[in-house]
């Protein structure tokens, strides 16, 4: 039985928990230790209400209820308190530095990232970056693609003398990401690629993307197609229809193509944006999780594919031109 003397035992344990957590990995450890499938609190609710009278039932029933949404609302505030705390550090000012001649602007890829990350930060995920070369079985091997599998000669890439491969997408985070911080697992991998591309309008050999896993038990397709729906449409503000079209790509099973409707040259039509799926079961093998226990969905949104959207820019080259024409129409300080 749950009274109001354990109901603030267990919040004020909640709470001193929270208190020791600095960081979006430590806050999701928390909530899962608490309200988790297996978190005290969910153990909690798991009474013989047949052995409880009608009253005993009814104030069990309040009392939990109020204790899980209490508890569910200061995960949420911590969330948001260590959230302000990340922004007021990004910009602190120095009032002892002389101001600049020309003040800058943040590159328009690098704001488009900021806003997708501060978005799926709202809805529980962490940032988990990398680096830029990666060993070659993160790459690819870990993600199911062997040294023998055609899908690697789509990827030209760039091969440092000690066996290590500047990563040719940030799926190359995803076995890393399950193995250091386990599951369940909401995580964005935000970063520059590279690719031994032949350059033209909407390609580039440097350019950049991010990545997304959600990996919990019984996730399915309509968590994909919700997280995306909420992501396409509070970027461009407005309400977004999203479709999925079959597309196979070595790492998850099925696979898919995302679509969104927009309106382009006064015309409105589908454009695709995405490749993504459901996380294929030798992909959780290969980062130690069982795929009968766990299923997750995986997307690969090119920030820059995205950005180019999101302003009107027609060509990707233009990004890394350093042409003050381009870059002074957002920055016009420049």
């Amino acid at each position: 039985m749950i009274d109001e003397s354990g109901k603030d035992q267990v919040l004020s344990a909640l709470s001193q928990a929270l208190d020791g957590a600095d960081n979006e990995a430590a806050i999701a450890n928390v909530r899962a230790r608490f309200l988790g499938s297996d978190g005290s609190i969910t153990q909690m609710g798991k009474v013989d209400f047949k052995s409880m009278s009608r009253d005993e039932r009814r104030t069990f029933g309040r009392t939990f209820n109020l204790l899980k949404k209490e508890a569910e609302r200061r995960v949420s505030q911590a969330r948001e308190d260590l959230s302000a705390r990340q922004a007021a550090a990004r910009f602190r000012f120095d009032p002892t530095l002389p101001a600049p001649r020309k003040m800058g602007a943040v590159h328009p890829i690098f704001s488009t990232q900021m806003e997708v990350e501060d978005i799926f930060r709202s809805m529980g995920f962490q940032v988990f970056a990398g680096d830029h070369a990666v060993p070659e079985f993160d790459n690819f091997d870990a993600l199911n693609i062997p040294g023998d599998h055609p899908a690697r000669d789509m990827q030209d890439t760039f091969w440092l003398d000690n066996g290590m491969v500047l990563r040719t997408h940030t799926s190359s985070m995803q076995n890393r990401a399950m193995r250091e911080l386990g599951v369940p697992l909401r995580a964005i991998f935000p970063g520059i690629c590279f690719r031994n591309e032949a350059t033209d309008l909407t390609h580039e050999n440097t350019f950049y993307q991010l990545e997304g896993l959600m990996v919990d038990k019984h996730v399915t397709v309509a968590h994909l197609i919700g997280a995306m729906q909420n992501l396409l449409s509070r970027v461009f503000r407005r309400d977004i229809e999203v479709r999925l079209r079959p597309g196979f790509f070595p790492f998850v099973e099925p696979g898919f193509e995302l679509d969104f409707k927009t309106v382009l040259d006064g015309k409105e039509r589908w454009v695709e944006l995405m490749p993504c799926g459901m996380v294929h079961p030798a992909v959780l093998r290969n980062a130690g999780v069982d795929p009968d226990d766990y299923s997750g969905f995986a997307f690969g949104l090119g920030l820059t594919r995205l950005a180019m959207l999101k302003h009107g820019i027609p060509d990707v080259r233009l990004f890394n031109s350093g042409d003050l024409h381009f870059h002074r129409q957002f920055t016009p300080t420049l």
